[in-house]
C-alpha cells in the first residue's frame, strides 16, 4: 500500500512538473509575442540604428541587405551582390509604392537604408525617415536653411545624402551647418558650423562617417572662397581637425607643412581672391591602408591667369589627396589638372578595389574627373598607374605616363584667343556617381559629351566680386576663335569601361546632356535617364533589359536593399541641378520630386502628373535705349542668367506673366520672393538699374517671339 502511494505521488509529480514547464513556456513565447518591437515604431529604428557602430560599418559589404554607406560600402563600388531580381524575372519588377516629396528642385541623394528604415534628403537640405514596409514617411527635419542662400549655390539646392552612426542620422545644410538627428525621431542632437556664414560657402555632399568621427567638406569655389575639409566627433560634434586643400595669406603663417610647400606653386596674391579648392562630394574612407582621400575642386577664378598670373601648379586644385584619418595629416597626392583654368575639378566619385594589373595585385583608387581622363593610381603611394580619355578631349592630347602630367595642346589655355575646349566646366563626368562591378571587371560611367568656349577677357580685365560666379574666361569678340571641328554634339551616354584595360567595352547614348548616377548588381546596371525612364541594362552587354517610365527627368542614383526576404530598388527623383535649373528634361515637365521604390510582382501606379498648358512668351511694350538695354544685359549675365536663362525649375523669365513684371520691383529689389529662393538686389542696384534689367528680359522676349514667326 506504501509502494503503490509513493507511485502515484511521483506520477502526478512528474505529470505537474510537465504541466508547469509547458505553462512556463506557454507564458514566456506569448509574452516575448506582445513585447515584441513593431517595425517602423521608435524602439524598433532606435535599436537597428544604435547597431551601426564602427564594425557593422567595417563589414557593409558583408549585409548586403542594408544599404549603410553612401556608396553602399567604404570602397564606393555602388555594387550590390543582391540577385532575387535577375533576368529570369526583371520582368516582373513593378513600382511597390512612391512619395511625392512637395519639392521641384533638384534631388540628387541615396538613400541609405537599415532594416526597412530609409533616411534621404531633398532640397534644402530637408532630411527624411521612411518606412520601407509601409511606404509611409516617418518623420521629416527641416534644418530651416535661408532661402537667401540659394543665391550662393552654384548648382541648385541640392543636397547628396546623410551619413549613420550609433543612433544618429549626421547630414549637412546649405547654410553650411553639419548636424546629428535622433533617428527614431529627426530631433537635434548636436549641430555645428562648420563655415564662415558671411562668405559664399555652401554644403551639398553627403557626410561621411569612420571610426567615430564624421568628415564634410564644402562648396562655394566659384564665389571666391578657400577650400578645407574638417573632421568632427560622430557623438558630439567636437572640431577635431581642418586640413586647407589651398595656401592662405603667407604672411599669417602657414597651418602645416602641406601648405608652405602648396604655396610654392602659386603667385601673385591669390589668398585675396580664396583660391577656390573647395571639396564638395568626394570623400572615401580606406580602412585597409587607414587613409581618408579626399577630392579636390577648382581655382577661384576659374582662369588661373588672374588668381595665380605667374603662372604655377596651385597645388592641391584638382587633385586627390591622401590623409591620415585620424589627424588630417598630408600623406600623398595626386593633381590631375596642374594649374586647372577650366574649372576641371577631381571632386567626382571615388572607388576603390584591388585589381591584377600585368600580373600583380594592385590596390587601387579609380576616379574619372571632369578633365575627361580615366585615372587609375596605386592607393598606397599616388602612382599613376594608367590613364586613358573616356571621352572626347581637345586640352590634353594624353598623360604622360612617366610624369604623370597632362600633355596640354598649345591652344589649351586661351591666353590670346577664344576657344572651344572639350569637356566644358560641365565635365566629361560631374557628381553623379559612377559603379564598379567586380564580376564583371567595368565600372559604369554617366558620360557628359560637352564643350565651351572659353576666352580671355576683354582688355584681359577683371573684377572680382563675391556675391557672383568669378570665372575670368568671358570671351572676347575682338580676339579670333579657334574651333574643333571634331568635337561630337552635346549628349550624355553610359560606359562601361574597362579599367585595366583603359578602353571602352560598351555604351548607351542619350540625347540630352545629363545622364544619372548608377548602381550595378550581378546581373544589371540600373541607370535613370532625362527622359524620364529608370532602366536596368545587361551589365556584360548594355542591352536594355528593363524599363519604367517616371516621366520625370532622373539625375539621383538609385539603391537596392532588402527587407524581410524581399528585394527592393529605391530612387529618388527631382530635376535639377547644375543642367536642370536652365533646361527642361527630355519630359519636357518638371513634376514635383518623388521617391520610387521597386520590387518584384508590385504593381502600384505612378502620380497622375497632369500635362501643363505651354508657357507663352510675355508680350510687354518696350520703351528702351541701347545703353539702358546694354546695361540691364550686363547685370542680368552677371547675377541672373545662371539660373533664369532656360526652362528648367527655375523659372525662365520671358515666359513670366505680366502680373510678374507689375511687381518686378518688389521681387528684385525689395525681396519678396525670398522665401522661394529669390534674392533681394536691392542693396546692390538702383531703381533705375532694376528698370534696364527688366526691360532687357522684354526685349529679349520680343526678339524670341519675332524668331518663332
Amino acid at each position: 500500500m506504501t509502494e503503490t502511494l509513493i507511485r502515484v505521488v511521483l506520477l502526478v509529480t512528474e505529470q505537474s512538473t510537465l504541466y508547469l514547464n509547458l505553462l512556463l513556456i506557454f507564458c514566456l513565447f506569448f509574452s516575448a509575442c506582445s513585447n515584441k518591437i513593431e517595425p517602423g515604431s521608435e524602439a524598433h529604428i532606435r535599436e537597428v540604428t544604435l547597431a551601426i557602430e564602427d564594425q557593422r560599418l567595417l563589414n557593409a559589404e558583408d549585409t548586403p541587405v542594408d544599404w549603410l554607406l553612401h556608396g553602399r560600402n567604404y570602397k564606393e563600388d555602388r555594387f550590390s551582390s543582391l540577385n532575387q531580381i535577375n533576368k529570369s524575372n526583371i520582368d516582373q519588377l513593378g513600382l511597390a509604392w512612391s512619395i511625392q516629396l512637395g519639392t521641384k528642385r533638384g534631388i540628387e541623394a541615396s538613400p541609405l537604408v537599415v532594416d526597412g528604415i530609409m533616411f534621404f534628403t531633398g532640397t534644402w537640405s530637408v532630411v527624411y525617415a521612411v518606412d520601407v514596409r509601409k511606404g509611409e514617411i516617418i518623420w521629416i527635419h527641416d534644418p530651416g536653411v535661408p532661402r537667401e542662400y540659394g543665391e550662393k549655390a552654384c548648382c541648385d539646392v541640392v543636397n547628396r545624402g546623410v551619413a549613420l552612426y550609433k543612433g544618429l542620422v549626421i547630414s549637412a545644410s546649405l547654410d553650411g551647418r553639419l548636424f546629428a538627428l535622433d533617428a527614431a525621431t529627426g530631433k537635434v542632437v548636436w549641430e555645428v558650423i562648420t563655415v564662415d556664414q558671411k562668405k559664399a560657402y555652401t554644403i551639398t555632399g553627403a557626410p561621411r562617417v569612420f571610426d567615430g568621427k564624421v568628415a564634410i567638406g564644402n562648396g562655394g569655389g566659384e564665389y571666391g572662397v578657400r577650400g578645407y575639409v574638417t573632421a568632427y566627433d560622430a557623438m558630439t560634434g567636437d572640431e577635431l581637425w581642418r586640413f586647407y586643400t589651398v595656401p592662405g595669406n603667407p604672411a599669417d603663417g602657414f597651418e602645416n607643412e602641406a601648405m608652405e610647400k602648396a604655396a610654392e606653386t602659386w603667385t601673385g596674391e591669390w589668398w585675396i581672391m580664396g583660391g577656390g579648392g573647395t571639396c564638395w562630394d568626394a570623400l572615401v574612407y580606406d580602412p585597409v591602408l587607414d587613409l581618408l582621400y579626399i577630392g579636390v575642386g577648382n581655382g577661384s577664378p576659374w582662369n588661373r591667369e588672374h588668381r595665380s598670373p605667374g603662372g604655377g601648379d596651385n597645388l592641391y586644385l584638382a587633385s586627390i589627396v591622401a590623409l591620415k584619418p585620424d589627424t588630417g595629416e598630408y600623406v600623398w597626392h595626386y593633381q590631375t589638372t596642374p594649374g586647372d583654368t577650366w574649372d576641371y575639378t577631381a571632386t567626382q566619385p571615388i572607388i576603390l578595389a584591388d585589381l591584377e594589373i600585368n600580373s600583380t595585385d594592385r590596390k587601387v583608387l579609380m576616379q574619372a574627373p571632369k578633365n575627361g581622363f580615366f585615372y587609375v593610381l596605386d592607393r598606397i603611394t599616388g602612382e599613376l598607374i594608367s590613364a586613358e580619355a573616356y571621352s572626347y578631349t581637345n586640352w590634353a592630347t594624353h598623360i604622360d605616363s612617366d610624369t604623370g602630367r597632362p600633355v596640354e595642346s598649345e591652344f589649351a589655355r586661351y591666353l590670346d584667343a577664344n576657344v572651344t575646349i572639350a569637356p566644358g566646366p560641365g565635365g566629361a563626368h560631374n557628381w553623379h556617381p559612377m559603379s564598379y562591378n567586380p564580376e564583371t571587371g567595368l565600372v559604369y560611367i554617366p558620360v557628359q559629351q560637352n564643350f565651351y568656349t572659353y576666352g580671355p577677357h576683354k582688355d584681359f580685365s577683371f573684377d572680382h566680386d563675391s556675391r557672383v560666379w568669378n570665372l575670368g574666361t568671358e570671351t572676347d569678340a575682338e580676339k579670333p576663335l579657334i574651333k574643333d571641328e571634331k568635337i561630337p554634339a552635346k549628349a550624355s551616354k553610359l560606359v562601361a569601361w574597362d579599367p585595366v584595360n583603359q578602353k571602352e567595352k560598351w555604351n548607351v547614348l542619350y540625347q540630352s546632356t545629363a545622364g544619372a548616377g548608377t548602381l550595378t548588381t550581378p546581373d544589371f546596371v540600373f541607370q535613370g535617364t532625362p527622359e524620364g525612364l529608370l532602366v536596368a541594362y545587361d551589365s556584360l552587354t548594355g542591352e536594355g533589359l528593363w524599363s519604367f517610365d517616371l516621366k520625370s527627368g532622373i539625375i539621383a542614383p538609385s539603391v537596392t536593399y532588402m527587407v524581410d526576404g524581399i528585394q527592393y530598388l529605391t530612387i529618388a527623383v527631382g530635376w535639377g541641378g547644375a543642367t536642370g535649373t536652365s533646361s527642361l528634361p527630355l519630359t519636357e515637365q518638371v513634376n514635383p520630386g518623388t521617391i520610387y521604390t521597386f520590387a518584384l510582382g508590385k504593381k502600384s501606379k505612378i502620380p497622375d502628373f497632369a500635362r501643363k498648358p505651354k508657357k507663352q512668351l510675355v508680350k510687354l511694350p518696350v520703351d528702351a535705349s541701347e545703353a539702358e538695354l546694354e546695361e540691364g544685359q550686363t547685370i542680368f549675365i552677371k547675377n541672373c542668367r545662371a539660373c533664369h536663362w532656360g526652362e528648367g525649375n527655375v523659372p525662365d523669365l520671358t515666359y513670366s506673366t505680366p502680373e510678374i513684371f507689375q511687381i518686378f520691383h518688389e521681387i528684385v529689389g525689395r525681396g519678396i520672393f525670398i522665401g522661394k529662393g529669390m534674392p533681394n538686389y536691392g542693396d546692390r542696384y538702383t531703381e533705375d538699374e532694376i528698370s534696364n534689367v527688366k526691360k532687357y528680359i522684354l526685349s529679349v522676349a520680343e526678339e524670341r517671339r519675332t524668331a518663332q514667326q
